[in-house]
């Protein structure tokens, strides 16, 4: 059925198409990203990211991952420049993680997967009305995405490990104020950049994606926290969130650019 999408055998990734045909279109995400094959593209600007005045809602556990959603009245906290012409607002961030360090990120480098790896989400609300109308749209959304590698704790981190706990069970939610994602983000805002799709259903092909060349570190105690989440409800048989990630998809064709000479 419609609700019934997981990352389990009977649910997962490879069933999606069922119910959403687009699974097999043109544009899907995530792709393996070349290197080599990256073309560099002096025209693109480098990506500008305003979180200043960010307001920071809530953290849930939505059943596929945890969330943290944001006010997104103003253009205040958005991101700019890069192959953008407006600002797109920010929306929400979320993450994908697997059950060991060897996989979780969903964009792979050179085929080369991450342990873990962060979507902050963003939409056009200078062409769009709602968040709703931009999802549908070709030019509607703007994905950051950050790759997560196991290292030293990351300080910044730590506010957010240590509310998973209030979000253990699918539709739980918490008030998570005044956290500001700039903190998540690696020093270089180097990045790839191609036209790509939700990786969660309805898998709309409505995302730019901006993915960031350079990981961020946790430690392994750090991630171990995300792995603690449940995908399943207080009263349902525990089921731990882990390996909640959509492989890549083919790239039919598309063109991955660079912001930087490799």
């Amino acid at each position: 059925g419609h609700h019934g999408w997981g990352y389990g055998q009977d649910d997962g990734p490879s069933e999606w198409h069922k119910s959403y045909p687009i699974a097999q279109g043109n544009r899907q995400s995530p792709i393996d990203i070349v290197s080599a094959r990256a073309v560099y593209d002096p025209n693109l600007k480098p990506l500008i990211i305003s979180y200043e005045s960010c307001t920071s809602l809530t953290i849930s556990n939505n059943g596929h991952s945890v969330m943290v959603e944001f006010e997104d009245t103003d253009d205040k906290t958005a991101i700019s420049g890069g192959p953008f012409e407006n600002p797109f607002r920010l929306k929400q961030f979320h993450f994908h993680w697997g059950t060991k360090d060897s996989q979780g990120s969903e964009h792979t480098i050179d085929g080369k997967p991450f342990p873990c790896e962060l979507h902050l989400v963003h939409w056009n609300a200078r062409k769009y009305a709602t968040f709703g109308e931009a999802a549908a749209a070709p030019d509607g959304l703007a994905v950051v995405g950050v790759f997560l590698e196991i290292g030293k704790e990351h300080a910044n981190m730590n506010r957010l490990t240590d509310a998973l706990y209030m979000v253990k069970f699918k539709g739980t939610k918490a008030q998570f104020t005044s956290f500001n994602p700039k903190c998540l983000l690696p020093l270089s805002l180097d990045y790839w950049t191609y036209l790509g799709s939700l990786t969660t259903p309805p898998l709309n092909e409505s995302v730019t994606w901006i993915v960031l060349k350079e990981p961020i570190r946790i430690s392994e105690k750090q991630l171990e926290k995300f792995r603690m989440l449940l995908f399943t409800s207080e009263e349902d048989q525990r089921i731990q969130m882990v390996n909640n990630f959509r492989p890549p998809q083919p790239l039919k064709g598309r063109v991955v650019r660079a912001s930087f000479k490799a």
